[in-house]
C-alpha cells in the first residue's frame, strides 16, 4: 500500500506540470490582460503602464512567463497578485481555512447522513419512511443551491436563530476558545446545510440503487442460503459492495466543493477560495488564477488518493491487488 501511494504522488507531478500548462496558455490567449484598465485610463501616462509591463512581466513572451512562474512555484513561491499587491501565497492561505471548513463541514453532513438515509431507504423499499425520504431527496436535487440559501436568509433574518451572513461575529476576539468554536459553527451552519443538501440527496439516492441491485445478487441469495443471519449478509456483504461506487466520488466531491460554492459564498459573505478565483478571473489576475487552479488539482489528486485507499479498506480484492 505505501509503494502504491508513493507511486501515485509521483504520477501527479507529470499531470499538475500538464495541468498548468494547459491552464497558462489558455489563460493568457484570452484577449488583453490585467494592465487593460490602466491603458484606458486618460491619467496615466503610456511610460507608467510599460514600467508596469516589465514589472509584471507581460513585455516577454507567454513561453518566457510560463517558466519564470514555474521556477518561482518549485521555490515555494507562487507569485504576486496584481489586484491585491500581495503575494499570492499569503492570500490563498488567508481564504482556503474558510473553504476546507466549509468543504469538509459539508461532506461530512452530506455523506453522514445521506449514507444512512439510503441503507434505510432501500431495506424499507417502499414503505411511508422510504417513499418520504425519497419525495424529500426530489425537492433537495431539485432546488438550486443559490435559491435554497436566499429562502435560509429569509428564514434566519425573521426567526434570529442563525446569522445572516459572514464568517465570524463582531465579538469573536472576546470570546473564549469553546465561544469561538461555538460561533464559527454557527455561522457554519448556513452554508453547510446548502451546500450538502443537493449532495446528500444524490448520495442517498444513489446509495439506495447500489444496495438495492446487490440485494438481488447470486452472492447475497447464497450468503443466505448458507444460514447466514440477515444482519451479517446485509452488512458484510450487500453494504460493502454497494458502498463502492459512492467512495468512488469523493475525490471529484471535494475538488467541486473548493471551488463550486461561488453563489452560496456569495449570498452568505463567506470569505472563500470560490469568490476569489471569480474575481481574479474578471481582473485577469494571471497568478492568482493559476494558483487557485493548482490548488484545486491538488485536491482532486487528494481526494480520489484518498478514494482509492477507502476502497482498498473496504474491499478486500482491491488490497490485494494494490499490495
Amino acid at each position: 500500500m505505501l509503494r502504491y501511494i508513493v507511486r501515485r504522488i509521483i504520477l501527479a507531478i507529470p499531470v499538475l506540470l500538464g495541468v498548468s500548462i494547459l491552464a497558462f496558455l489558455i489563460i493568457s490567449a484570452a484577449p488583453g490582460d490585467f494592465l487593460d484598465q490602466y491603458r484606458l485610463n486618460p491619467s496615466i501616462s503610456k511610460d507608467k503602464v510599460e514600467q508596469m509591463e516589465r514589472q509584471f512581466g507581460f513585455d516577454k513572451s507567454v513561453v518566457v512567463q510560463y517558466f519564470n512562474w514555474l521556477s518561482q512555484v518549485v521555490q515555494g513561491n507562487f507569485g504576486y497578485s496584481f489586484t491585491y499587491r500581495i503575494p499570492v501565497f499569503n492570500l490563498i492561505w488567508g481564504r482556503l481555512a474558510a473553504t476546507l471548513a466549509l468543504s469538509i463541514s459539508t461532506m461530512i453532513f452530506a455523506w453522514g447522513i445521506g449514507i444512512p438515509l439510503g441503507i434505510y431507504s432501500a431495506l424499507h423499499k417502499y414503505s411511508f419512511g422510504d417513499q418520504t425520504i425519497s419525495f424529500i431527496a426530489f425537492i433537495g436535487i431539485s432546488i438550486p443551491n443559490f435559491f435554497f440559501a436566499l429562502l435560509w436568509l429569509f428564514m434566519s433574518a425573521k426567526t434570529g436563530w442563525f446569522p445572516i451572513g459572514g464568517y465570524i461575529s463582531t465579538n469573536y476576539n472576546e470570546l473564549s476558545f469553546f465561544g469561538k468554536a461555538g460561533d464559527l459553527m454557527w455561522h457554519l451552519v448556513g452554508p453547510m446545510v446548502t451546500l450538502g443538501t443537493a449532495q446528500l440527496a444524490g448520495i442517498m439516492r444513489q446509495m439506495r440503487g447500489q444496495l438495492l441491485d446487490n440485494l438481488k445478487m447470486d452472492f447475497v441469495t447464497f450468503a443466505r442460503a448458507k444460514g447466514m443471519p440477515e444482519k451479517n449478509v446485509i452488512r458484510k456483504h450487500a453494504i460493502r459492495n454497494a458502498i463502492n461506487p459512492i467512495i468512488t466520488m469523493i475525490g471529484y466531491t471535494l475538488a467541486a466543493l473548493l471551488g463550486g460554492a461561488v453563489l452560496t459564498e456569495s449570498v452568505f459573505s463567506w470569505p472563500g477560495m470560490g469568490r476569489l478565483v471569480i474575481d481574479a478571473l474578471r481582473q485577469q489576475d494571471l497568478f492568482l488564477v493559476m494558483a487557485s487552479l493548482l490548488l484545486s488539482s491538488i485536491m482532486l489528486i487528494i481526494g480520489n488518493l484518498i478514494a482509492d485507499i477507502l476502497l482498498a479498506w473496504v474491499d478486500p480484492r482491491i488490497r490485494f491487488r494494490l499490495s
